[in-house]
């Protein structure tokens, strides 16, 4: 009998989920505001509010319980909602759970504790992903060399790396601004910090906090970089047996041979990369594309690749948008060369017709990495001293869009039975 009791009581509980009225976030063309809607949906699993991602369902919307406050922050935000029943709400798991239909659904769980590595100093507007982790309201912790190496990355799931230069060479800005003030700062900063983490050279630090990085990810964590924090950091992974760096960056000569001494092996996502030894060029290696590959920017757009659902929902979940083709922008690692990236490495964005790759997936351990090139998706070719975006203007951007994906991608859990 008590087998049955709890029988029929899992069934009652189940279909009182079901009867629930339900608030669709549509992230279709119909979106008023596509970046903050992400923030609305990360307050509600803090909330404790369930969420579901309907993959590819009107470029991905999400469906939440309903709820006053929801709804309240929804019109104070400007983002469109519809308040649907709970008849219409089975209507739309039907369709999506469909197997016509190239559709899932996510459950969203948890909101994911972020972490972002960033310098003292440092400003929201220096870095995309802050700049609309901010426009959307989404809470973050900064963390950076010290707070990682003394282990508190244990502390989050998911953590984004932005221009950063992991191989203790500064940007390579050095033919440029050596004699600016702020790069004297931060060469100066960076050598006191090393120093007083018990590291003779800035690489050395550089390479423990990225062999850091590495096990967080190996251990389950959830790893996005964007522009040069993409291939400094597997260059610095590649170059862990030798030195890299001239002398006017770390005091010493770089090691003559340390083109075949590089260890692709211990890199995420690259291989076989040739190293740019100039230290006045401004350029790692020749994992990233020239702007003279690019031509004429009025033609620089990349285009999504188009997952299955159902069999692929990780690829799925980050291309969610609203639009497949996006307009290209530049940084200082813009795109990554296709014959460089490993086989086991997921493209999920590509510049048609040319071996110049946008946005990449891949695999580490129990852990997951997105590298996404370029700088800032709504400014075209950003450079140092350059005013922020002003993301009011740009609160459907499809290319922030891709960002924001990898916020949730980490709540997200796949939902076998049907709701």
């Amino acid at each position: 009998m008590k087998k049955i009791f709890l029988f029929i009581f899992a069934i009652l509980f189940s279909l009182e989920i079901i009867a629930q009225d339900k608030i669709l976030i549509p992230m279709d063309l119909r979106q008023t505001d596509h970046l903050k809607s992400y923030g609305i949906t990360f307050h509600a699993l803090e909330n404790g509010l369930k969420a579901d991602w309907l993959l590819n369902y009107r470029g991905g919307s999400f469906l939440i319980d309903y709820s006053p406050q929801v709804i309240s922050e929804c019109r104070i935000e400007g983002v469109y909602f519809q308040e649907i029943s709970a008849s219409t709400a089975a209507e739309i798991y039907s369709i999506v759970q469909s197997e016509d239909e190239n559709m899932e659904l996510m459950r969203l769980e948890k909101a994911p504790k972020i972490a972002v590595f960033v310098p003292p100093g440092f400003q929201p507007w220096d870095d995309a992903v802050t700049l609309v982790l901010e426009y959307a309201k989404i809470p973050y912790d900064k963390v950076f060399n010290e707070e990682i190496l003394r282990g508190d990355l244990e502390k989050y799931d998911w953590l984004h790396l932005h221009h950063e230069d992991f191989t203790g060479q500064y940007g390579k800005f050095y033919a440029s601004f050596s004699n600016a003030p702020w790069y004297i700062e931060q060469q100066i900063r960076y050598e006191n910090e090393a120093k007083k983490l018990g590291f003779r050279k800035v690489s050395d630090m550089m390479l423990a906090v990225s062999t850091t990085i590495k096990n967080f990810i190996g251990q389950g964590g959830f790893m996005f970089a964007m522009c040069s924090a993409t291939d400094s950091y597997d260059i610095a992974l590649a170059a862990h047996n030798t030195d890299i760096c001239e002398k006017m960056f770390d005091g010493d000569a770089a090691d003559p041979n340390a083109q075949s001494k590089l260890d692709y092996q211990n890199t995420l996502a690259f291989e076989k990369f040739k190293l740019e030894t100039n230290p006045f060029i401004y350029e790692y290696s020749d994992i990233d594309i020239q702007p003279m590959e690019i031509l004429n920017p009025e033609n620089d757009y990349f285009t999504l690749f188009d997952f299955s659902a159902k069999y692929d929902p990780v690829p799925t979940m980050l291309t969610q948008n609203h639009a497949n083709v996006i307009r290209g922008f530049m940084g200082q690692t813009t795109m990554f060369r296709r014959g460089l990236i490993k086989n086991s490495i997921i493209i999920m964005g590509e510049r048609q017709g040319s071996d110049q790759i946008k946005y990449i997936h891949g695999n580490f351990g129990r852990g997951t990495f997105t590298f996404y090139g370029g700088h800032d998706p709504e400014d075209y070719q950003h450079a140092v001293g350059d005013p922020p975006t002003e993301l009011t203007i740009y609160k459907n951007s499809p290319g922030y869009r891709l960002i924001l994906n990898n916020i949730l991608f980490p709540a997200a859990k796949k939902k076998k039975q049907k709701t």
